[in-house]
């Protein structure tokens, strides 16, 4: 069954669980979904403004094209989510964790990620403009075509990540954490001759 536009604006829906269900462009606006725990469900295009999700549990739940906007996220756990083209602007992210999870695409620009672990996700040309990844790990992720212009990256671990070339001209490296590999393509997107 899908819900399509359905109205759940304000609603109480904490501590639920939700398997396999489907939302199609509904509105979540200021609902409480703290606890809340899905399984395969989907969401397309639908608005988390504002929404508060402390404390609640996704696994292989999809999340796409979704607006979360001052949404409170902290002691969030997504396991095997996609993210797909969602935006998140100034939403709360402590001790948030994302486990094999796919960003691509997501707006992150601005994002407050201080710390956050993102090792091994898929962030593939996703908008990381001017976000706060002060020693977030990043260590595996794949930031193909991310942009990062701006973005803070002090003290990040970015051990295994694979980068462009257009991401490593974007991104200050200055005290970030990368292997050998990394530090010869920064070297050489910076127009290094390497012998």
């Amino acid at each position: 069954m899908i819900e399509t536009a359905e109205d759940y604006r304000e609603a109480v829906l904490s501590q639920q669980w939700w398997e396999k269900r489907s939302f199609v462009g509904c509105d979540f606006t200021e609902a409480d979904l703290r606890g809340l725990r899905t399984q395969g469900c989907t969401f397309d295009q639908c608005d988390f403004t504002k929404v508060d999700f402390e404390g609640s549990r996704h696994e292989a739940s999809a999340f796409r094209s979704c607006t979360f906007d001052r949404s409170v996220l902290a002691s969030t756990r997504w396991s095997s989510c996609s993210m797909l083209g969602s935006s998140f602007v100034d939403c709360r992210f402590q001790k948030v964790a994302f486990t094999e999870c796919d960003l691509s695409l997501v707006s992150l620009g601005k994002a407050r990620l201080s710390k956050v672990d993102l090792g091994g996700l898929r962030l593939r040309e996703a908008n990381l403009l001017e976000a706060d990844l002060t020693g977030a790990d990043l260590r595996g992720a794949d930031l193909t075509g991310a942009r990062l212009a701006g973005a803070k990256l002090e003290g990040a671990d970015l051990r295994g990540a694979r980068l462009d070339a257009n991401g490593l001209v974007q991104a200050n490296l200055s005290g970030v954490h990368v292997d050998t590999e990394t530090a010869i393509a920064y070297a050489a997107a910076h127009g290094l001759v390497i012998h």
